[in-house]
């Protein structure tokens, strides 16, 4: 089924190739998956030679998996197959109001409603995946803390969803999620080494390094939005000073153009806000300085030479091959990416930023639930073995990049072929 994938449409004759399990065996095996529904022909092979081989791929449509996503601002909840694509949907804004009570119970309302709706069998869903704002044990499930979230500490997520629902889940940061989206389904292309860049009112990243996702020692790796900016900046949430998440993020944009009104500064973001300066907010700031107002122009420029400074740093640390913006910031246009990439050149090794590719996330509002849906499909397809086969470490067998399957952890399994996973 990895194989099939990963790599399918697929022979028997191919799956023999990458797995060099006997034919045999991988016709018994073959007939079994088609009688259960989870493999299905796709046509016939254009071989040369011979009777024309049947080709198979999975069946995406016989399983169910469940993605909560959610932040500051938004709850998102999706029913997806196996691929994963969304078949249906809930976005609701967040309540925070009610603390961590409150939260984990509009969490549980929203997959519920998924849940009960006509036409869904229970018995087809394979797992819940959570994509989580702030610090996570991603071993455990269970949430540290969060800069923007408050209250939002020492919840164990997935034990409380597992009691409720009954189905596997698997927890992680959604920085980490989102990458993982865009490097499998966006504008990652699979690139081995990658970081993705969120952007609101926190600021994180999700590194990949030779396709595996890096969660660090504690678990806390790619918190970008705490790094050191300034040596006299302002106060940040997580106790100190000069962060980049208080220097540039959402928030700190929204309290420049604020004061900037006040003032007396003219702004195309009073037109958006209708006149009333009070409900001016970050957002505005990026679209209307993509509209080229001259204001916010200014602030988004400020905003990409911040930004950029950052990434520049993480570029000599890290040397991605490419570099994912979060697709929010693409409303303040070209301006934006041209300044981040200028800084980039300017402070980075030139060696390693000399074919550094920087562009905008491509999955949209649905990353988060995608990366979620993500977290069960890979863990539903790893192979769980001691030694992996030679299809998972030699990219000689087959033309397209090497594989990686991931482990609830976020952790693969492909390069210690002595670890056992359980």
């Amino acid at each position: 089924m990895a194989a099939v994938r990963r790599f399918g449409p697929l022979s028997r004759v191919g799956i023999h190739d990458l797995t060099k399990l006997r034919p045999a065996t991988i016709s018994l095996l073959v007939r079994d998956l088609l009688k259960q529904g989870k493999l299905q022909v796709a046509g016939r092979a254009d071989n040369p030679t011979g009777r024309k081989q049947i080709l198979l791929r999975v069946n995406e449509e016989s399983g169910l998996v469940i993605g909560v996503d959610f932040d500051e601002e938004f709850v998102d909840v999706a029913l997806m197959n196996l691929h994963p694509a969304i078949m249906a949907s809930v976005r609701e804004p967040i309540h925070l109001s009610g603390g961590v009570d409150g939260l984990i119970h509009q969490l549980f309302s929203c997959v519920h409603r998924l849940i009960q709706r006509p036409g869904v069998e229970k018995r087809r869903i394979r797992g819940i995946g959570v994509g989580v704002t702030g610090l996570i044990n991603s071993r455990e499930g269970s949430v540290i803390m969060s800069s923007t979230i408050e209250f939002w500490k020492q919840v164990p997520l997935k034990q409380l969803f597992e009691q409720e629902f009954g189905f596997p889940t698997v927890v992680e940061n959604n920085c980490r999620t989102k990458a993982v989206a865009e490097r499998i389904l966006g504008a990652g292309e699979m690139a081995e080494d990658m970081i993705y860049l969120e952007y609101g009112r926190g600021i994180g990243t999700g590194i990949i390094v030779r396709g595996k996702v890096l969660h660090g020692h504690r678990f806390s790796a790619g918190e970008f939005g705490h790094t050191h900016i300034l040596e006299d900046g302002p106060a940040c949430k997580c106790g100190s000073f000069g962060c980049l998440e208080a220097i540039a993020s959402i928030e700190a944009l929204e309290a420049r153009i604020h004061k900037a009104v006040a003032e007396g500064g003219l702004s195309h973001c009073l037109k958006l806000a209708e006149g009333d300066p009070a409900k001016i907010d970050g957002w505005m700031v990026l679209k209307a300085g993509g509209l080229g107002d001259k204001l916010c122009r200014g602030l988004v420029d400020e905003l990409g030479r911040h930004l950029g400074l950052g990434l520049a740093n993480l570029v000599n640390l890290f040397n991605p091959s490419v570099i994912v913006l979060d697709y929010r910031l693409e409303s303040a246009g070209q301006q934006l990416l041209e300044q981040i990439c200028r800084t980039i050149s300017i402070q980075a090794l030139s060696y390693s930023s000399e074919d550094l590719v920087v562009r905008f996330g491509k999955l949209c509002f649905k990353v988060g639930l995608l990366g979620a849906g993500l977290l069960v499909t890979e863990k539903i397809f790893e192979v769980p073995l001691l030694k992996p086969p030679r299809f998972m470490i030699d990219s000689a067998v087959h033309p397209l990049a090497r594989p990686s399957f991931q482990s609830y952890d976020g952790e693969s399994d492909v390069d210690d072929p002595t670890r056992a996973v359980t």
